[in-house]
């Protein structure tokens, strides 16, 4: 069997004690910067109502998940420089910060600086937790950790609207945010404790100020130009104009860059490659679907609101369990290859089930192939996170997971967008003459007569039928990514061995083109 490791990564060792401690504070930090993300959606109406800005409220979420998104690649360059552990702590003080001022924001434009401020530390949060597992656990250890990180992605789903409504009703919107504060603090202070000093291996690099500027430019106009595009919003088209010109300021700046802000070099690495294509797939592939789940069944089944909600509620708990069992079985087997295999198979498999169920069939028959789908896209999603960090050197972690990251988040923006608007005009191209689509709600169509309630079914199962198919096919193409991994076994060994100089020389092995296209994918030496 073949053993594989990176050369060029050694693990920070700490006592067994300090670990569990450690991994308590990144599991209730990253739960806290996901929940956060969930909890203020219930609360959004009444939080418009009391500031007096309905047509504005959008920009609450948006603001945040637009600077969650832009900021990734520069806090990923920065924790390679001054160290995971102090990007991590100041933007767990940040998170809480911003939490306290969206409380006490009095007026919609005070609130979505601070959401904004919120979404640029919950960016930080969770990327430094996963990187702080990559300086200190094994690459065999990755996965198992790394679920654990990524379960609070799925729990906060399940139980954020939920919580954000009882608070909300109890105990008024501000504390939705103020809940951040106690529960912050307390984690600031088992990180100040758990989390070790970690000497950056990437601090003698040059930061790439210009590249991240022009990068943020770039990726701030695509967040804004699908926002836009989805409401029809003229404006959309200057936001793909200065996209454009960003794009080609930052082609033109980062073809000289020795350390550009994208490791575009690492793009030569086949394992990195299919690592973040496996992000995307997750974020293009099921978060795109599961956003439009409750509309499609409320419509093409006639069911509530509430009763819509279970369809995604079973996917969101096939993911948890897939990424949990995943993790543990690829820490203790050290194989990871056949499970984004087996994962992305699934995941093509249930949707396109989904785009062949005919009209009317009982909800649990969709509900089972959708929880089928999220249980094969969590056997790989946090898998691919540790799959890049392994085919990346030490210097460039944080750097690697953030453009994983960055292309989950990606994917998932425009895989909305796109199906939103397929799903909108595909809706009003079929609906009869009468019925507008912009003023079509769930409740209207149940008060129909049956013969209507029928034919608006008819139309929604029509139009997400092929929107399922062709999300099939970005699985597919994650099962062609998946197939680019080496079959390898992941290592035990806590340090890399010293017998190579190239060792000591993190950016000597990615320099060489041989380490790049090999079997031995993932950056890493071959030891039979």
């Amino acid at each position: 069997m073949t053993e594989v490791h990176n050369s060029n990564q050694s693990t920070h060792q700490i006592s067994a004690t300090r670990l569990r401690l450690l991994m308590a504070a990144l599991l209730a930090v990253s739960f806290l910067g996901a929940l956060d993300h969930t909890i203020v959606s219930t609360s959004l109406a009444t939080v418009a109502g009391e500031l007096g800005a309905l047509q504005h409220m959008s920009w609450v979420v948006v603001g945040y998940t637009l600077a969650s998104t832009v900021l990734l690649p520069v806090l990923g360059g920065l924790g390679d420089r001054v160290g995971p552990r102090m990007v991590f702590l100041v933007a767990l003080a940040g998170f809480v910060v911003a939490s306290f001022a969206c409380g006490f924001a009095h007026d919609m434009t005070q609130l979505v600086v601070a959401r904004v401020f919120q979404g640029m530390s919950a960016a930080g949060l969770q990327l430094m937790s996963q990187t702080i597992v990559a300086e200190v656990a094994t690459p065999r250890q990755r996965p198992q950790y790394l679920s654990l990180i990524g379960a609070a992605f799925p729990v906060a789903i399940l139980i954020g609207p939920l919580l954000g409504g009882l608070i909300t009703d109890h105990w008024g919107w501000p504390w939705v945010f103020w809940i951040n504060v106690p529960v912050g603090l307390a984690a600031l202070l088992l990180a100040v404790i758990a989390v070790p000093h970690i000497e950056p291996a990437g601090s003698k690099k040059r930061f790439d100020g210009v590249g991240a500027l022009l990068l943020t430019a770039v990726l701030v106009a695509v967040v804004l130009a699908v926002a836009w595009f989805s409401s029809a919003n003229s404006s959309a088209w200057i936001a793909v104009g200065a996209g454009a010109a960003a794009l080609a300021g930052l082609i033109a700046v980062e073809r000289g860059q020795r350390n550009p802000i994208i490791p575009v070099r690492l793009f030569r690495n086949r394992t990195f490659s299919a690592g973040v294509g496996l992000s995307a797939v997750m974020g293009a592939g099921l978060i795109s679907a599961t956003a439009y789940l409750p509309t499609y069944f409320q419509m093409a089944y006639g069911v509530s609101a509430t009763v819509s909600g279970l369809v995604p509620i079973a996917t969101v708990l096939g993911m948890l369990v897939g990424n949990l069992v995943t993790g543990w079985a690829a820490s203790r087997t050290g194989r990871y290859r056949v499970f984004p295999l087996v994962g992305t198979i699934m995941g093509a498999l249930g949707l396109g089930a989904m785009s062949l169920l005919p009209a009317g069939v009982p909800l649990w028959v969709p509900a089972s192939i959708m929880a089928f789908v999220g249980l094969g896209t969590g056997a790989f999603m946090s898998l691919a996170i540790a799959i890049v960090q392994n085919a990346a050197p030490r210097s460039e972690l944080g750097t690697a997971t953030a453009t994983a990251g960055l292309s989950g988040q990606i994917g998932s923006t425009i895989g909305s967008a796109v199906v939103g608007g397929v799903v909108g005009f595909g809706v009003a191209a079929l609906l009869p003459t009468g019925l507008d689509s912009g003023t079509l709600t769930p409740a209207l169509v149940h008060a129909a007569d049956p013969a209507l309630q029928a034919e608006i079914a008819s139309i929604y199962h029509d139009v997400f039928s092929p929107v399922f198919l062709a999300l099939a096919g970005i699985y597919i193409l994650g099962f062609i990514a998946a197939l680019l991994l080496p079959d390898g076994h992941l290592s035990d060994e806590a340090t890399a061995p010293a017998d190579n100089p190239a060792n000591l020389d993190d950016s000597a092995d990615l320099d060489d083109p041989a380490n790049l296209d090999g079997p031995a994918d993932l950056a890493m030496q071959a030891k039979e």
